[in-house]
């Protein structure tokens, strides 16, 4: 009975345009993600310099690669993370057409950034590096408030998810993104305050970190059992 009515709701909402299926969500999604990843190696440029010297010009490019290493890691969390979500996701209503566009907004600003970071460390001025760092960390803050605001949508619609799913899901996810929001906030101050590579590392564990956990720690879980 309860299977007959949300069907019959989602018939209803299809039918007004308020609701569908998740495909054309999840489609636009992996070309946003696709599209980010290509601009984040546009930033990989081969060096200008006299015969001889390419070696140690790859070298001292150094800011580049890690920028590039990080935001990779960091635009393929996400897209872990989009992909977990969205497989819970039985159809979608407006509300979360528009959180996930705020999602897609967000990771699409890591090109930005990562292009700023590298080039601030290829400079080498002190001033210009704390900025840089500071701003990698406010698009973290960023990015996980609109994680946050995806979350919190799907777990007061449980309408929109599939019937089996357990409603702590969505309170960790949210537990999660708000540990986001303090941990990169506190990477930018590090950056700004304390120490810039120390900053850097902080972001690629959090990259890391929110890789394991991508699932819900079920794949944290399993790797433990495994190791026992």
């Amino acid at each position: 009975m309860e299977s007959d009515r949300e069907q019959r709701e989602f018939d209803e909402g299809e039918a007004t345009g308020l609701r569908s299926d998740t495909g054309r969500a999840i489609g636009f999604s992996d070309a946003v993600f696709a599209i980010i990843i290509t601009l984040l190696v546009l930033d990989l440029r081969t060096p200008e310099v006299p015969p001889g010297r390419l070696l140690r010009a790859l070298l001292e490019q150094w800011p580049v690669y890690l920028a590039y290493v990080t935001s990779y890691l960091y635009v393929a969390v996400n897209w872990l993370n989009h992909k977990g979500t969205f497989h819970r996701v039985r159809c979608t209503d407006r509300g979360l057409h528009w959180v996930n566009l705020g999602v897609l907004f967000s990771v699409a600003l890591l090109p930005f950034v990562t292009a700023v970071v590298s080039h601030a460390l290829q400079n080498g001025d002190r001033f210009d590096e704390r900025v840089a760092v500071a701003l990698y960390g406010l698009v973290g803050v960023v990015l996980s408030v609109a994680w946050l605001g995806l979350y919190h949508h799907l777990s007061r619609h449980r309408d929109l998810l599939q019937p089996d799913i357990s409603p702590r899901f969505f309170a960790i996810e949210r537990l999660r993104a708000g540990l986001g929001i303090v941990l990169y906030a506190v990477a930018g101050l590090v950056g700004w305050f304390v120490s810039v590579p120390t900053a850097l590392i902080v972001f690629l564990v959090l990259s890391l970190f929110y890789g394991l956990s991508s699932n819900g720690f079920y794949d944290v879980r399993r790797w433990t059992r495994r190791r026992r």
